[in-house]
C-alpha cells in the first residue's frame, strides 16, 4: 500500500526545482495571496529552523523578528502558491533543528555564515 501511494506521489503530485537550503540559512520565501478576484505576492525573510518529511509532505519552518516578536510560519515544499525561495546567507549550525534559536536574544541569536559554494 505504502508503495502505491508513493508511486502516485511520485508520478501526479509537480515537483517544483528550488534553491537548496537547511537548517541555519536565512531565505527569503515569495508566495502567493488570493484576496477575492485578486491575488498579489508577498515574501516571508528569516530563519530557517527544520526542514521535515520527505516526497510530498515535506515542510519547512521559517523564523523572522517582527520587531520585538518572534513570528514562525510553515511551509510545505509543495504548496502550489510557492513562487521562488532565494537563499540570502548561508549559515553554519550543528544540527538539524535549531529549535534553541527561539530562546535566543541580541548577540547571542547570531549565526555564523558558512563558506559553500
Amino acid at each position: 500500500m505504502e508503495s502505491l501511494i508513493k508511486f502516485v506521489q511520485d508520478e501526479f503530485v509537480p515537483k517544483k526545482d528550488f534553491a537548496e537550503f537547511s537548517a541555519g540559512d536565512t531565505i527569503t520565501v515569495y508566495y502567493e495571496i488570493r484576496e477575492g478576484e485578486k491575488s498579489r505576492t508577498q515574501f516571508f525573510r528569516g530563519v530557517v529552523l527544520q526542514r521535515r518529511g520527505a516526497g510530498t509532505s515535506e515542510t519547512f519552518t521559517i523564523r523572522k523578528m517582527s520587531g520585538t516578536v518572534g513570528v514562525e510560519r510553515i511551509f510545505p515544499v509543495n504548496l502550489p502558491a510557492l513562487q521562488k525561495i532565494e537563499v540570502n546567507k548561508r549559515g553554519k549550525v550543528r544540527r538539524a533543528r535549531i529549535f534553541y534559536f527561539r530562546g535566543l536574544t541580541g548577540k547571542k541569536a547570531r549565526i555564523k555564515e558558512a563558506r559553500r559554494k
